[in-house]
This record gives structure tokens, C-alpha cells and sequence, in this order.
């Protein structure tokens, strides 16, 4: 399905890969009076990244997704390959771009899944996630100052929320990708050709959080093990993980099998920091995650005594 200005997620992402945020850039010609939302660029004025991003995210503004474009790959036609290189990676087989914004093209689509996973690795980068969970912002050149705010609803409406963007046009219809965090789960709704997406997007978050619990399995306070260090200086080494392991699942779902794969016996040196075991969690489905068990210590290796050792 076509997904209007929600497009725009993915045109910051390949932004933030690719260009420093701070870099100043001059309005391409070409970017100014493009249809739509609007932050009324000028051709020649000099914004950083990040203020063009807040621009596009916020304001949704069409002119500053073309002046990104033109800043980051030179051409509108470029930047769209980037963005669908950037798709490929991360796996997706049903979204394809034509454009920056989003403005209707036959050959500009994607998924309501496929969007997702494009917010999920958005929302990897911290630039991201403060632009978009941003309510207002202004932006000053020259004595003349912009007030961008966000037409995402969802950050006033829905406790939690932290983004991420609105889109429509007459032929997508309304559509709308949020997220939002609770207890440390994190949770991203997508619809597409949505009439009453604001509540919708709170019924679906609703259900994802009454289902799912963040549960510690292993404990970084309470897991210690030492094992044996052959030729050290000392004759242990403590054994240890460098932080909780935590895992988000279903309240109907049951814990996951772990088992502890270490030595018993270390050959010195041992580094601080040194994997020396593992850590494997086995769900009830047959997904297996792996975590290492550090050495939380260095173990230098003893030096053998010589025969001056042994007479002098």
C-alpha cells in the first residue's frame, strides 16, 4: 500500500547513516515550492542536517525531504536508490521508494510490517528518537524563525509515547506509524489507510502491553562462578556476565531453559574481559540466544623459576 509522509522515516534514517548532523547545507533550487506541507525553504538558505530533519518529522515538510535528498546523494533519483539499498538490508521484500515524501507514485509502496521494521532500526540512532518524540521546535535564520510542530497527536494522547510519524494523502487515505515504552518494553503500531488511527493506535499498543512482561533470567549480582587457572599466578579466576539478561515475552509464555557452558580450567594468562564460556537460553519454541560469560579479573601467567631461581 502507498504510505504518504510515513515515508519520511526512512529518509531520516538514511540521512543520519550517511551525513554528520551538524553538517550546514545550502537549499537546493530544486527543493524549494515542492506540493504540500511545507516549511517554505529558500533557495540558498543554509540549515544544518538536523534542522532540515526536525523539519521533515515535524512539520512533515516536503520541501525539506527534497533538500535532504539534493544535500545527502545530489539527486532525488539517488537518494531513492540509497533508500531501497537501505530496504534490502534490512531485509524487506515488499517496499519500494520512488521519492523522499511520499507524494503518490505507483511504484512508491510498502507494508504496514515492513514500515515497522523500518522504525525499529530508526529507532537504534538517539538523533532519531529525540527528533521524533520532539512536540515543538523553532528554528532561527537570518532574524526569521520557524515554529515546526508535530502533527503526531499520539505523543500528547497516549502515555509513553515517543513518536514517530503521521502521513496522508487522498489516495493512501490516513496513515500513522507510533511507538511507545513502558516497564522497558518498547512497541511500534503501524496502519495504513486508517480513518481512526489515533484510536486504533491505542487499542493496539494497549493489547502489545498487556500481553508482553520484561522478565530478568540471569542476574549480574547474583551470577558468579570462578574456574581453575592453570600455570597463574593465582590459582582462580572469578567468572561473570557484564549485565542482566533480561528478555521481553508473553505472560502466557514459560521461561526459557538456560544452560551454563564454562571450563573448569583456564590456561594463563587470563585478560580481563576475556569470553571464556557461555551463557544459552532455549525458549519453548527452539529459539536459542547466547550470552558470554566473562572473566572479571586478569590473571597474569606465573614466570617458571630458572636455575638461578633455584641456587641463587
Amino acid at each position: 500500500l502507498p504510505m504518504a509522509s510515513t515515508t519520511k522515516i526512512m529518509t531520516a534514517l538514511v540521512a543520519i547513516e550517511r551525513e554528520n548532523l551538524n553538517k550546514k547545507f545550502k537549499v537546493d533550487p530544486r527543493a524549494v515550492g515542492v506540493e504540500g506541507s511545507s516549511a517554505y525553504l529558500r533557495a540558498g538558505e543554509e540549515f544544518t542536517l538536523r534542522e532540515l530533519l526536525y523539519a521533515l518529522m515535524l512539520r512533515s515538510a516536503n520541501d525539506a525531504a527534497e533538500a535532504i535528498a539534493y544535500a545527502v546523494a545530489g539527486s532525488i533519483e539517488e537518494f531513492a536508490f540509497l533508500m531501497n539499498e537501505k530496504a534490502t538490508l534490512i531485509g524487506l521484500c515488499d517496499t519500494h521508494f520512488t521519492n523522499p515524501h511520499g507524494l503518490d507514485d505507483d511504484e512508491h509502496y510498502t507494508t504496514a510490517l515492513e514500515l515497522a521494521k523500518i522504525t525499529a532500526a530508526a529507532l537504534e540512532y538517539p538523533e532519531f528518537c529525540e527528533i521524533v518524540s520532539t512536540k515543538t521546535k523553532r528554528v532561527e535564520k537570518e532574524g526569521f524563525t520557524r515554529l515546526f510542530a508535530n502533527h503526531n497527536k499520539m505523543l500528547s494522547r497516549y502515555d509513553g509515547c515517543i513518536g514517530v510519524k503521521t502521513g496522508y494523502t487522498q489516495k493512501s487515505g490516513r496513515c500513522l506509524v507510533s511507538a511507545a515504552e513502558r516497564n522497558g518494553i518498547r512497541l511500534i503500531a503501524v496502519t495504513l489507510s486508517c480513518p481512526d488511527d489515533w484510536r486504533e493506535h491505542e487499542k493496539m499498543l494497549d493489547f502489545g502491553f498487556s500481553q508482553l512482561e520484561r522478565v530478568t533470567v540471569v542476574s549480574k549480582n547474583e551470577f558468579m562462578r570462578s574456574a581453575i587457572v592453570k600455570d597463574g599466578v593465582t590459582s582462580s579466576v572469578k567468572l561473570g556476565i557484564d549485565s542482566d539478561i533480561t528478555i521481553i515475552k508473553k505472560n502466557t509464555d514459560d521461561l526459557p531453559k538456560i544452560d551454563i557452558d564454562i571450563p573448569q580450567i583456564l590456561n594463563a594468562p587470563v585478560e580481563l574481559g576475556d569470553a571464556v564460556g557461555k551463557i544459552r537460553l532455549t525458549y519453548p519454541d527452539g529459539h536459542i540466544e547466547e550470552f558470554d560469560v566473562i572473566a572479571l579479573e586478569n590473571v597474569k601467567k606465573a614466570k617458571k623459576k630458572g636455575l638461578f631461581g633455584l641456587f641463587g
